[in-house]
């Protein structure tokens, strides 16, 4: 089989409308987009001068590295950035990795199609690069046009590096929601990988692990598109050929199970789901992950087994809760405020399944926690204020409610917004969010208590909430016509009476 002449025909181009063209313009760029010239690429690579701190540290030895060594160096600090997900530095080191291949091979040799093949696969791992890797990918596609004729027709590495070249197109363009010219590339990959493993070029390990990220990728093309039930049998395709070239218990079988877990659950799939992210789950444990990758995967399946929505899964659902925050119960700073929203699913998975009294015990232990995290004027310490105040009435503890309601004083001193003139309000208000969240429901709630009327209890006077001030303030903040600044009017109207 003549290779050349196969892979010639894979690159033919493949016609494009003015639209999609047109669209993919209007993408926003950023100014690392292009690399301008060849120059800015060397002195990118081999320039020292302008990093004082990084002088500072190499030894002199280094300064005087041909630039095949340096080369190499830099494709040694991507492996160990790329480990530790360091995913900028990487993309530096990516940088200098292609402007040096450039100086040691030249303008047309298929590893410098390899280098900018690299460096889209790296932009990937970044959100929102995703049409920098697209460029890079077609440069590379340029460039292997010309690298498919004498003297590498017959290397071997060539294709290999065609390969690499439409997984990574593919890949870019699903990201870009291109999803015909996504399956188009990842196609093209599979059928070359395909004639490779035929012709000898490439043995079945290699063939195997390219076909798990092939399928993987086409599993996610059908997802984009809503086309779950398609997307099923290429993740688990994907997940067999994983474990056939990296084993069972190998890392990257994780990502894959999680999707092939939310896959089987929102197609009702939900025993086979849960048991996906418990197998994904005692991978993670195996590794030694941190605090937050441990938490991370508990909290899966402890999600999986809420949305299952069956009572057998309710002791699942509250072991994997509990060790999810337990992971991060000393954290501080952004550790604590992950806490808390766990704690705060915690609370309404106990709510679903009739363990108010419990869900309100924890709420009430969290509130000054809270208030620290998020800041009085939020949307979680407003959401902890409705609820506990929902649990007082429902208990029929109205001086409980009345109480947590009068903390709606009103502010004092003056909330300002951009673009608008500063109001004078009453009262500190560390309570005043509650006013976002919950006017409709405690409305409903002070109705059935008083009969829409406060003549049944005289000395209890209108909560703060209702206050024109509070409602004015809610206006500034959200707009007049908004639901929840409509639903404190109705609030005030209720209480007028």
């Amino acid at each position: 089989m003549n290779m050349s002449f196969q892979l010639s025909k894979l690159f033919t181009p493949i016609p494009r409308s003015g639209s999609e063209d047109n669209a993919s313009e209007t993408i926003q760029e950023s100014p690392e987009t292009h690399i301008s010239s060849h120059l800015d690429e060397v002195v990118a690579a081999v320039s020292i001068t302008s990093r004082k701190k990084a002088h500072n540290k190499l030894p002199q030895t280094a300064l005087f590295q041909p630039p095949r060594e340096k080369l190499h160096l830099c494709e040694e600090r991507v492996k160990s950035y790329s480990s530790n997900h360091q995913y900028k530095q990487a993309i530096q080191e990516l940088v200098r990795c292609l402007a040096l291949t450039r100086i040691c091979y030249g303008d047309s040799h298929w590893k410098l199609a390899d280098a900018h093949v690299n460096l889209a696969e790296g932009y990937l791992q970044l959100k929102g690069f995703s049409l920098q890797a697209k460029q890079h990918a077609e440069k590379a596609k340029e460039i292997l046009v010309s690298a498919i004729v004498s003297p590498y027709n017959d290397n071997s590495d060539v294709f290999k590096c065609s390969v690499e070249l439409f997984c990574t197109l593919g890949k870019a363009l699903l990201s870009l929601q291109k999803f015909k010219e996504a399956s188009e590339n990842l196609t093209k990959a599979d059928k070359l990988s395909k004639e490779l493993l035929q012709c000898g070029r490439i043995i079945k390990e290699e063939w195997t692990e390219i076909q798990a990220r092939i399928k993987f990728s086409f599993a996610q093309v059908y997802q984009c598109q809503k086309k779950l039930k398609e997307a099923l049998p290429h993740y688990k395709e994907a997940l067999e050929y994983t474990v056939n070239s990296k084993g069972d218990k190998s890392i990257e079988c994780v990502p894959i199970l999680r999707e092939l877990a939310g896959t089987e659950q929102a197609l009702g799939f939900h025993n086979e789901a849960i048991s996906r992210l418990l197998q994904a789950h005692l991978i993670v444990q195996s590794k030694k992950p941190s605090q937050d990758q441990a938490s991370d995967s508990a909290h899966f399946v402890a999600r999986a087994a809420v949305a299952s929505g069956k009572p057998e899964y309710h002791e699942v659902a509250e072991k994997f809760f509990q060790e999810s925050m337990g992971h991060l119960k000393d954290c501080e700073g952004k550790g604590r405020a992950k806490f808390l929203s766990i704690q705060d699913e915690f609370c309404h998975f106990l709510q679903s399944i009739g363990q108010e009294e419990r869900a309100t015990l924890v709420q009430k232990e969290s509130l000054e926690a809270k208030v620290g995290a998020f800041g009085d004027f939020s949307p979680k310490v407003a959401e902890t204020y409705r609820l506990l105040g929902k649990a007082d009435l429902a208990q029929g503890n109205h001086s409980g409610a009345h109480k947590k309601l009068k903390k709606l004083e009103r502010p004092q001193g003056k909330i300002a917004r951009p673009g608008w003139n500063t109001v004078p309000t009453p009262g500190p208000l560390p309570w005043r969010t509650m006013v976002v969240a919950n006017s409709n429901t405690l409305a409903k709630g002070w109705s059935k208590v008083t009969g829409e009327s406060r003549d049944t209890d005289e000395d209890l006077e209108a909560p703060a909430f209702a206050n024109p001030e509070c409602l004015q303030i809610q206006s500034l903040l959200y707009g007049p016509q908004d639901k929840r600044t409509l639903a404190t009017q109705q609030t005030v109207d209720i209480l007028s009476k």
